[in-house]
């Protein structure tokens, strides 16, 4: 399968989920996860997210679009990198990015749909 990268809002994007890197507590954020809330329907999204709030760094979870042409948000939450603490920080970012993929398989998502954003904060 070829690797293809797409330069796009990911908030119009008509695919089955778009994955938000999320903080532990589920809330709205700035920068892409504000875009992420604000174009679902803030309001809905986050009182969807506060019945599955706190996740752990590393967890993920699922919720509907709403009002975005995604019919899923998965929300994961990646660690805070530390030089110091590298192998921790990746062992995190792994296990963010398989319970994206776990949610997106147990929810019938297509992978040539499938696309994810997860950014992670590097700290020297």
């Amino acid at each position: 399968m070829p690797f293809t990268i797409v330069r796009q809002d990911i908030t119009k994007m008509k695919v089955d989920a778009i994955v938000n890197a999320a903080n532990t507590e589920l809330q709205m954020g700035g920068g892409v996860c504000g875009a992420i809330f604000k174009a679902a329907g803030a309001a809905r999204l986050q009182a969807a997210c506060d019945k599955l709030a706190p996740i752990r760094t590393g967890e993920a979870v699922i919720t509907p679009g709403f009002d975005l042409p995604a019919k899923f948000v998965i929300h994961a939450a990646g660690p805070v990198y530390r030089k110091q603490n590298a192998e921790q920080s990746e062992k995190l970012l792994r296990s963010a990015y398989m319970e994206s993929l776990r949610l997106a398989i147990e929810n019938k998502c297509l992978f040539r749909q499938f696309r994810i954003f997860l950014s992670t904060t590097i700290l020297m």
